[in-house]
């Protein structure tokens, strides 16, 4: 009996949380190991529409560098490996509020003047607005309501990991940050332009094309939770 109850628990266990759930039981989560974001499996290179390439023009004797905002050597992100910090800064606030009301009736009347050659108080009897007819209503009302209100602000430091043909810069951005027996994990990766980059190296999440953002977490209290 001991052992069916204790069987019926890790399969309980197991279904609910999964086996990762079970293997950070009593103590904290691991962090990921430091590393390449392009190593990870999940990892695929962006492929954007790109406009056709022309060369560069030529210029003789010129002291400014193409991109470039001073006279000397631009220190912002500009090739692979480089890295740049996003902010993000979402507040989003959105009602919805949808009402349906439907309503209809109907009414129908037969008579019989005659039948088989039958006339007279007993056809009328039997044709009577109370004996052959009816009468239908119906309605229906529906009343729905959305509210939602989210806010997220938070800084991230990124790597470029491609440059694009045209110049646009591919970032991928991920931070881990473990307090006690919870783990929280933030990501970010997206398509940023050079001139959209700050002279102190950052660029807002609202700068970034084909943005994704999450941000969640696990650990004991996201195991308890979650169900």
């Amino acid at each position: 009996m001991k052992k069916i109850a204790v069987t019926s628990l890790f399969l309980c266990l197991t279904s609910c949380n999964g086996v990762g759930g079970l293997s950070e039981i009593g103590h904290p989560p691991a962090l990921t190991r430091t590393q390449d974001p392009t190593r990870d499996t999940s990892y695929q290179p962006v492929t954007m529409p790109m406009p056709p390439t022309q060369p560069p023009p030529v210029e003789v004797a010129s002291l400014w560098r193409p991109g470039s905002r001073a006279f000397f050597k631009d220190q912002r992100a500009a090739q692979v490996g480089d890295l740049i910090t996003v902010i993000v800064d979402i507040t989003d606030n959105a009602t919805m509020v949808d009402n349906t009301t439907t309503t209809g009736s109907g009414n129908e009347a037969m008579g019989m003047p005659s039948i088989f050659g039958l006339h007279g108080k007993l056809i009328s009897h039997l044709t009577s607005s109370s004996a052959l007819s009816t009468s239908s209503s119906h309605g229906n009302a529906a009343t729905g309501s959305i509210a939602r209100n989210e806010v997220v602000t938070v800084r991230v430091a990124g790597t470029i990991t491609q440059v694009l043909p045209n110049g646009n810069f591919v970032v991928v951005a991920r931070q881990e940050v473990r307090v006690n027996s919870e783990l929280r994990d933030l990501q970010v990766t997206g398509v940023v332009r050079p001139q959209d980059i700050t002279a102190d190296n950052t660029v807002t999440h609202d700068r970034m094309a084909e943005a994704r953002i999450s941000y969640g977490g696990r650990g004991q209290l996201t195991i308890l939770q979650t169900p």
